[in-house]
């Protein structure tokens, strides 16, 4: 099995429970606060990833850190569950397909909108209001900047894309010429 599958096993298990016995918003916030605490201790992340070192070990140095930072039940579970099995290779995927499935949960959508030049704060919030407003989600908004498009627009929610950009439209048009000779 590999590695993103494990972790969603992990991550709708502990998402049911935290639907059920806390709150589901507070257990990606726990969650993102332990990984944060590994990557701002270097020391930390490669005694939890190592094979030598045994379980036991692990799940007392969790227990610790659990103790220290007061998560929710499931969450703090989790982790001592995760030391004790020696999954903690598992945590970034888990963290992930856990907010995926939050976000979902939520009805909170992702786009990614690639312009030519930066957007006016109102044009992006009255985009962001647009898209919500057509997908029937609340939308968190990206934006980047691509001078190649040359104008317009691309959007990307999920693996759908919309793309109004100059650079596509110019591309059409030179194939369609192309093709009438």
């Amino acid at each position: 099995m590999s590695t993103r599958a494990s972790a969603a096993r992990y991550a709708s298990a502990l998402f049911d429970v935290a639907i059920t016995e806390s709150n589901p918003e507070q257990a990606e916030q726990d969650l993102t606060a332990f990984a944060d605490l590994l990557r701002a201790h270097a020391d930390l992340q490669p005694v939890l990833l190592n094979p030598a070192v045994p379980a036991p070990r692990k799940q007392d140095l969790v227990r610790q850190l659990v103790d220290r930072l007061q998560p929710s039940a499931p969450v703090g579970k989790l982790l001592v569950l995760l030391a004790e099995r020696d999954r903690f290779e598992l945590l970034p995927d888990l963290i992930d397909v856990y907010r995926e499935r939050l976000r979902a949960h939520l009805n909170v959508i992702t786009a990614e909108v690639t312009t030519a030049a930066p957007l006016p704060a109102e044009e992006t919030a009255q985009l962001q209001r647009r898209l919500a407003a057509s997908t029937g989600r609340t939308v968190t908004l990206t934006t980047k900047v691509d001078p190649d498009i040359l104008g317009g627009l691309i959007t990307r929610i999920g693996s759908t894309v919309y793309d109004g950009s100059v650079a596509t439209q110019l591309a059409a048009m030179r194939q369609h010429l192309s093709q009438q000779r």
